[in-house]
């Protein structure tokens, strides 16, 4: 279901609200959207708790009338004591008796446990906890962990879409993982404590979704009855002038710059289709993209004035990811700008982009329908009409923090004022076929 954005916090009384991400800190959209959705909250007169694992806690949550516990252990990838870091991962003790303690102030009937990133540091013991006690938990569906193994229903050693049925034998005998063999074992020992210690997703009832394309793929794991709210994440743009498109002539991608991103893809169709490749980002694939398409351009990490200065001057930006992704903002923040985009048919993207107007689709994984749609967008005029087309589609209805939490509020109320109880897990989810 999808609610309108619509301010109740002026209507109703106050709410209790534990906002639960693994990081205290910004470091990636999920975090972002989870701390700063807890500073609008607390700004709105809510009660609001923060409950993270790994610090420091960002200095601007400090000295807000927020309750902040934090761990303060490792994310479990970066723990020098692999030992130790795997044990947390599966099961992390420490942090479910923190959370038990900080659950004792507060009232279940009138709280919510808003769950954003458990897989990192704090594992799904902290759900577990908050289950056990009655409380209402929320869980926002940021990435495909609910469901997969490895959280992304992708195939790492060929780069392709995995369709197989999760924690089926299939599954568990494949080796999908970045890392190799031995960690999807530990990733499937991980995913199988959740399901059946844990109780996540079989035990919780109400989710947010981030668009139609990850809310389909997800949807047949959860609980029979599940309750998913839509809530669009939020981004922080001001509104300006239109970009001028037909004066740029880059093709930008922002992010990791990584196998799975489809990264040697771009470079490639950028040099079958004659146009220039601007990557904003850095990551293990910097080497191979210049190898492959020397006249290429790599900015390494900039700043978010400096991401936006070079949407600013690109004729198009270009998501060529080979994942099933969840909510890319950087295609509204491109839209802000009135810069079109391309983007694969296998994508939440596609969500975000009106085929052959506010940008164009491509097959995803083929280099070739890639290249096609970038020499498309080499016309000026085609850019132009596109670019403004998808200025206007987004500052029609711009996904504003203001907006985002009216929508929580409501997701909020609703879930509080629901008596009904879960129903047994739905446990032959399959991945629909494109």
């Amino acid at each position: 279901m999808q609610f309108n954005f619509r301010r109740t916090s002026m209507l109703q009384e106050p709410l209790h609200i534990i906002i639960v991400n693994d990081f205290g800190f910004v470091n990636g959209g999920a975090g972002k959207v989870a701390l700063d959705s807890a500073k609008a909250l607390s700004d709105r007169g809510h009660r609001v708790g923060l409950f993270c694992g790994v610090g420091p806690v960002s200095s601007d949550l400090k000295g807000r009338d927020l309750q902040i516990v934090c761990t303060d252990q490792k994310e479990i990838i970066s723990d020098p004591n692999r030992f130790r870091a795997a044990a947390q991962g599966i099961w992390n003790s420490r942090a479910a008796d923190e959370m038990n303690r900080m659950l004792n102030g507060y009232n279940s009937s009138r709280t919510i446990v808003h769950i954003h990133g458990w897989t990192k540091a704090l594992s799904s013991a902290v759900i577990h906890v908050a289950l056990k006690r009655g409380f209402k938990v929320v869980i926002t569906l940021h990435d495909y962990f609910i469901a997969c193994p490895n959280g992304g229903f992708i195939h790492h050693s060929d780069q392709t879409i995995c369709r197989r049925r999760p924690m089926s034998l299939s599954c568990m005998v494949s080796n999908c993982d970045r890392v190799g063999y031995s960690n999807k074992l530990w990733r499937v020992a991980r995913h199988f404590v959740q399901d059946k210690v844990g109780n996540v997703p079989r035990g919780v009832k109400y989710f947010i979704s981030l668009g139609e394309f990850s809310e389909g793929v997800l949807r047949p794991f959860l609980p029979d009855g599940a309750k998913l709210f839509r809530v669009l994440n939020p981004i922080q743009v001001s509104s300006g002038e239109l970009v001028d498109v037909e004066q740029n002539d880059g093709f930008v991608f922002v992010g990791r710059l990584s196998p799975e991103k489809g990264i040697q893809l771009l470079v490639q169709a950028g040099k079958i289709a004659e146009c220039q490749v601007k990557l904003v980002g850095d990551g293990e694939e910097r080497d191979r993209a210049l190898f492959l398409n020397p006249g290429i351009e790599i900015t390494g990490w900039l700043s978010s004035a400096g991401v936006a200065d070079r949407l600013k001057s690109a004729r198009a930006l270009v998501l060529p990811s080979l994942l099933y992704e969840v909510s890319p903002l950087v295609i509204w923040e491109a839209a802000a700008l009135g810069i079109p985009a391309i983007v694969p048919d296998t994508c939440a993207a596609r969500d975000m982009v009106e085929d052959g107007v506010t940008g164009l689709w491509f097959r995803g994984g083929d280099m070739q329908d890639l290249a096609a749609k970038m020499r498309l967008l080499k016309n000026p005029a085609t850019a132009a009409r596109m670019g403004e087309a998808a200025y206007k589609t987004y500052w029609s209805n711009p996904c504003t923090m203001e907006r985002h939490v009216d929508s929580l509020e409501h997701c909020y109320y609703q879930v509080i004022s629901d008596n009904t109880a879960v129903q047994s897990s739905n446990s032959n989810g399959s991945i629909p076929h494109e």
